[in-house]
């Protein structure tokens, strides 16, 4: 007789013991929580075949950027399931183990075809969303509204679930519609305070909101009921520090950079501790913030280590924003080069979008900021395709308001600042949209003089 995971599914085990803590393990993986592993691990134990806590394992494993531990332990599951297990969980290993292996299109084809017959296996659902999931790294243009639909297509399987309510309501803020995305997310905090995953949805829509203050205060309350080692932690410190550099207080974020997220002190895995440091950095350079160059030297040698080569366009970015922030063109003009060569052929998903962030990057390194403008321009539409979310993205938009204010396209700064939802509430942006209306007066004086 087959137990029930927490949605209902059936599961291949005769050990209740094994059944519980599978269920324990699948709410601390969909909440971020630190301690999955450990659960899954007592699954195993109490039933060693049961592939879907083998399957489990390899999930945490892969979020954990341990590949080759994951692919082992996704293999043994498919073994297992072929033995015993059901049509629904020999599909979600399949689906699982595809994106293991490399084929994230085949992923997401496969988790969307599966939650056609099994809409409430979580897991697979868990797939398609968030800042890094199938959908944000597929190289869509449309993956902000495609996860609304797929959370408002299945919302009547859900009911009123905390997992669920988190990422149906990142999806919507992530979508422009802040208001119902922070509702959605605060009920979901509501039943389970213990979820990373709605904490740091809540971080991003009151970064959409404007509410820099708040956002602090719920950090500050938060976070110390959080492990260090849970998959969130720094980037929870990193919308802190963001927070920061929006109120004007420059000299916070740099505390928080040092104190919780350089390389040194993270217990992130790379693509969240290499993007996390870089983009913080790079923002505190547009905002016009000395940065000891140490800290730029240390995660240049983290980025290098853990990125060596092309391959994750949203890792390549911020690559970019680092080579070029350290000098070093040499290594700037190759990743450019490797980028040209995997859009010449065909295995750059984003699209001419990554070049064209990383050219323009360069350019306004060497100060050319109409070139940059000349550049990015025309390609910023199409930012969203490298992925993560609009709060990660809007670096490229702060890059080109600065270009702008420092080139004299002063209406351009302007336009962009005046649209951004946050922009009431953002110290850091007034600023910029003062000095972008001293410098256009100061240019309209200029022209007028005989």
């Amino acid at each position: 007789m087959s137990e029930l995971d927490r949605f209902g599914l059936a599961l291949s085990t005769t050990s209740g013991e094994a059944a519980a803590a599978y269920r324990e393990g699948i709410d601390l993986m969909l909440s971020a929580w630190p301690g999955a592993d450990a659960a899954f691990e007592q699954a195993i134990k109490f039933d060693p075949d049961c592939a879907m806590a083998h399957a489990a394992r390899a999930r945490v494993y892969f979020s954990g950027a341990e590949p080759a531990k994951a692919k082992a332990a996704i293999a043994l599951a498919r073994s297992l399931v072929s033995r015993r297990g059901t049509d629904r969980e020999k599909n979600h290993i399949e689906t699982l183990a595809l994106g293991m292996e490399g084929h994230a299109a085949q992923s997401l084809k496969s988790a969307l075809s599966h939650l056609e017959l099994w809409p409430r296996d979580a897991v697979i659902m868990s797939l398609p969303l968030g800042a890094f999931g199938l959908f944000a790294f597929s190289g869509m243009a449309d993956h902000d509204q495609a996860r609304v639909a797929l959370c408002d297509r299945y919302a009547q399987h859900y009911g009123d679930d905390w997992w669920f309510q988190s990422y149906r309501g990142w999806s919507h803020t992530e979508n422009g519609n802040v208001v119902l995305g922070r509702e959605l997310t605060q009920r979901s905090l509501a039943m389970r305070r213990a979820n990373a995953n709605a904490a740091h949805a809540l971080t991003h829509a009151m970064f959409e909101d404007g509410s820099t203050a708040e956002a602090d205060a719920f950090i500050t309350g938060w976070l110390p009921d959080y492990d260090r080692r849970g998959i969130l932690f720094g980037h929870i410190y990193w919308h802190q520090a963001l927070a920061a550099l929006e109120h004007g207080d420059a000299e916070r974020a740099l505390t928080i950079y040092i104190d919780q997220l350089r390389p040194a002190v993270s217990a992130a895995v790379p693509l969240n501790a290499m993007t996390d440091c870089a983009s913080l950095l790079w923002r505190m350079r547009l905002s016009g913030v000395d940065v000891p160059p140490h800290l730029w030297t240390d995660i240049a040698e983290y980025g290098e280590a853990a990125f060596p080569h092309t391959g994750v366009t949203f890792a390549d970015v911020h690559m970019a924003f680092i080579a070029a922030a350290t000098g070093n063109r040499d290594r700037l003009e190759s990743r450019i080069a490797a980028l040209e060569q995997r859009l010449k052929d065909g295995k750059l998903a984003a699209g001419p979008v990554v070049v064209a962030i990383c050219r323009a990057t360069r350019a306004f390194a060497d100060a050319d900021y109409a070139g940059c403008i000349e550049i990015l321009g025309p390609a910023a539409g199409d930012v969203v395709r490298i992925g993560g979310s609009h709060a990660q993205r809007e670096i490229i938009d702060d890059m080109l308001v600065v270009a702008s204010i420092k080139s004299g396209d002063t209406r351009r700064a302007l336009a962009m600042l005046d649209a951004r939802l946050h922009h009431a509430g953002s110290v850091r942006d007034h600023a910029w949209r003062a000095e972008a209306l001293l410098r256009g007066d100061a240019s309209r004086l200029e022209a007028t003089r005989p």
